[in-house]
């Protein structure tokens, strides 16, 4: 399967543009600390997508997409931090982190099954 032709993966990079253009408002005293964390948390999901995809076995593809997930769960987290400390507001962000992760969850049960 080609990573670049699943939505799952074309979502998730223009996640990375969001998050990228978000954390740019961010204090400056927070460029290593939470911006930092939250790009590559954002980054490691698209990569992990098509890293997994470039794989010969299902069971490595559902190990890189089980880490998707979780770079997934711990991006909403830290946008959850940066929302309740007043960096952004933008709640659309959160219901894109909510579509990849149910496309993820599409695609780890495909997998699964396909066995």
């Amino acid at each position: 399967m080609n990573h670049k032709d699943m939505d799952v993966w074309n979502m998730s990079v223009s996640l990375v543009i969001k998050i990228y253009n978000i954390t740019k408002q961010f204090p400056k005293e927070e460029m290593f600390g939470i911006v930092n964390q939250m790009r590559r948390a954002a980054v490691s999901i698209p990569s992990n997508i098509a890293e997994g995809c470039a794989r010969y076995s299902d069971k490595d593809t559902l190990r890189f997409i089980d880490i998707a997930f979780g770079s997934a769960a711990e991006l909403e987290t830290q946008l959850i931090i940066a929302e309740k400390l007043g960096y952004y507001k933008d709640k659309e962000i959160l219901k894109d982190i909510d579509k990849i992760e149910k496309l993820l969850s599409g695609l780890r049960r495909h997998l699964k099954n396909k066995n």
